[in-house]
């Protein structure tokens, strides 16, 4: 069905003035007339919908406080289409096992696409009311070399940010805000990275440094940042799907008017923040939120875990044609191949913090994995594969090969992607979409190459992707053309079941 098919069309729009109609448990917990806007959030999409947005409402709702949001869309202005005319509020469909749940958040209080005003960002940015900018931009927007783990100085968009000042880059934006902001009189200032980085934290405030450090008369904006600016580290947790025409027809019956900017999500949310700021906050601990002061362990069990496994089931699935996560892990092979990857592989390279059961929360991951309501799409995680890999896989490799391990399974999930962006093709010969800043890259890498060998050289030989230390690993060398030959033979169902049988856990 389509969104013109909606019976509730007539009845218009989802906005201030709708407010007061909604069913009394679709309500927003804030009324959002005249608050006002404290946090800038950079990349305002479907994800920090759900959740930075969620909680801050939660926080406001219990602690009071002016942390309005100003989300920036960064690649065109559809965010801004969709939510303006709403004056920012769209609702948030929590599907589980139980009734879906349906509410209106309303803590965005203005939308604004970054290339559209530049300038008009900037100076939000500097503006001394604004204590908080936070991100959800993905992987790729930060312009990091994960080979050398710095600012890829090459890239055009980087290149030209530095030579003309202009801000079309995220790192650009951060670096022409805080740099206004100091000129205007210096308000400390938090960034706050909630993407899925390693020491995201840090990674963000060292390629923010590199930047500067290429700037014209650079050393007063250097010594501002360290002395005003903070940096923490992020984990963040919540499945998030994207929304179907179908599910907002059913949020219009619901809440009697249309929503254009409904998010659909799960019940589980987690975040975890490191208690670093540079002044005010919201009290994101009141809405469930975890600070504490070391963020790393849970961001190793969530990038491994979690996003490790979702890229597994992603590639396996999409070459098994499985659109869903939740059919993919209903398969027998394929179930049994992720979680012989998280007991085997994973979970030896990490040290839990304490209290915490890693048992427990593999066998939830298997549960919210399995959850049919999602209809999380499998297309939709094999996005940006290039880009995730290091952080979701190649870590696990990497520890288990140090420690005298052969991670197989690990390796499976790796060569997955390299049949799927080699082949292009499912199982069945059903073509795959290749959506990946660096696809063009990688089909000129392959050449129209398929034999297994001279696939996983070229694609080992990417040093954007795969680092120094793995490519010129023999053995892992040969048992990804094993699996990658396994693959192109058998399939993805009968390689996953019988790897997992061989490897998996006893």
């Amino acid at each position: 069905m389509s969104d013109t098919a909606s019976p509730t069309r007539a009845a218009g729009r989802l906005n201030l003035d709708a407010l007061r109609d909604l069913p009394p448990e679709c309500r927003p917990r804030i009324d959002p007339r005249g608050l006002p806007v404290g946090i800038v959030h950079l990349g305002i999409g479907a994800f920090h919908r759900a959740h930075q947005a969620v909680y801050t409402e939660e926080a406001i709702a219990q602690a009071g406080g002016d942390w309005g949001i100003c989300g920036a869309t960064q690649r065109s202005r559809d965010v801004v289409d969709v939510l303006a005319p709403q004056d920012g509020l769209y609702s948030m469909a929590v599907r589980g096992d139980g009734p879906e749940r349906l509410r209106v958040v309303a803590s965005v209080r203005e939308v604004r696409w970054a290339l559209e005003d530049p300038d008009g960002l900037l100076e939000r940015i500097a503006d001394p009311s604004i204590a908080l900018i936070t991100l959800t931009v993905t992987e790729k927007a930060y312009h990091r070399d994960p080979a050398t783990d710095r600012l890829a100085l090459d890239d055009p968009d980087i290149a030209a940010d530095l030579e003309h000042g202009t801000s079309r880059t995220v790192i650009g934006q951060l670096v022409q805000g805080l740099e206004r902001r100091r000129r205007v009189g210096g308000a400390p200032i938090t960034v706050l990275c909630c993407d899925n980085l390693p020491s995201n934290g840090r990674v963000l405030s060292k390629l923010v440094r590199e930047f500067v450090e290429h700037l014209t008369a650079s050393e007063a904006l250097q010594e501002w940042i360290t002395a005003a600016v903070r940096f923490p580290a992020t984990m963040v947790d919540r499945i998030v799907p994207a929304t179907t025409a179908e599910d907002r027809v059913a949020a219009a019956r619901t809440l009697g008017v249309h929503d254009r900017g409904l998010v659909v999500t799960e019940p589980f949310g987690q975040w975890v923040i490191e208690d670093d700021f540079a002044g005010p906050r919201p009290s994101w601990e009141r809405a469930g939120a975890l600070m504490t002061d070391d963020v790393a362990p849970y961001e190793r069990i969530k990038l491994r875990l979690l996003n490790g496994s979702h890229s597994m089931l992603a590639y396996l699935g999409e070459l098994a044609d499985h659109e869903f996560v939740s059919d993919a892990v209903g398969s027998d092979g394929l179930r049994a191949a992720v979680a012989g990857l998280m007991a085997t592989d994973v979970a030896p390279t990490i040290a839990p913090p304490a209290g915490f059961d890693l048992d427990s929360y593999q066998s939830d991951l298997m549960r919210r994995f399995a959850n049919p309501a999602l209809r999380h799409r499998t297309s939709q995680i094999a996005m940006d594969g290039s880009q995730k890999l290091p952080q979701r896989l190649l870590g696990t490799i990497r520890d288990r090969r140090r420690a005298g391990g052969e991670p197989t399974l690990a390796v499976l999930a790796v060569a997955a992607w390299m049949r799927f962006v080699s082949a292009r093709r499912s199982d069945s010969e059903r073509p795959l979409t290749i959506d990946d800043p660096m696809a063009d890259t990688i089909a000129t890498q392959l050449g129209g190459r398929d034999a297994p060998p001279e696939v996983v050289d070229e694609l080992l030989s990417l040093r954007a992707v795969f680092p120094e230390d793995l490519a010129s690993d023999r053995e892992l060398r040969d048992l990804l053309v094993e699996l990658l030959a396994r693959l192109s033979r058998d399939g993805a169902e009968r390689t996953a079941a019988s790897v997992a049988l061989e490897r998996g856990p006893a």
